[in-house]
């Protein structure tokens, strides 16, 4: 009796730990690696963003058009005072574990032709897909332009 008594236990606490770990892996660990996406980007700018990107991503241009992350290299260092904040309104993941997404709202600030810094608010998704070394990256950047949300 006793040694079914322990079976069970472990049982149960291995279905315990294995259910933190899908929780662990799911839209709470996208949204933990937006946030760090964002953070490293706030800190170091265009070359941040890029370490982020799967060798295959691409970004969808607000207009048309995309890059490749070897076009997304080419592109010149955002000027000074130029920056990119990005805050995740929500995550989902795919049931294999492997893809999933984050969309929210960004404030893209650079300076205009006369020098003024000018702030450009947009909403954004981020398409995630693990790699085959484990490690998640951005196969899919898009985003689009949006009036500031304050002057409704």
């Amino acid at each position: 009796m006793r040694r079914i008594t322990v079976a069970v236990l472990l049982f149960f606490a291995a279905l315990s730990f294995a259910a933190k770990q899908k929780a662990a892996a799911g839209p709470e660990l996208l949204i933990r690696l937006e946030a760090e996406f964002a953070e490293d980007v706030a800190r170091h700018g265009h070359d941040a963003f890029l370490t982020h990107f799967a060798e295959d991503g691409v970004e969808v241009v607000d207009g048309g058009g995309f890059d490749s992350l070897d076009a997304m290299r080419k592109q010149p260092h955002w000027p000074e005072g130029t920056t990119l904040t990005w805050t995740p309104v929500k995550a989902d993941m795919a049931a294999s574990g492997d893809l999933g997404y984050t969309y929210g709202n960004y404030v893209y600030t650079a300076k205009n032709k006369e020098g003024k810094l000018v702030a450009n608010y947009g909403k954004y998704t981020s398409i995630w897909k693990k790699q085959k070394d484990g490690q998640w990256k951005v196969v899919v950047d898009m985003g689009n332009s949006s009036p500031d949300p304050k002057a409704k």
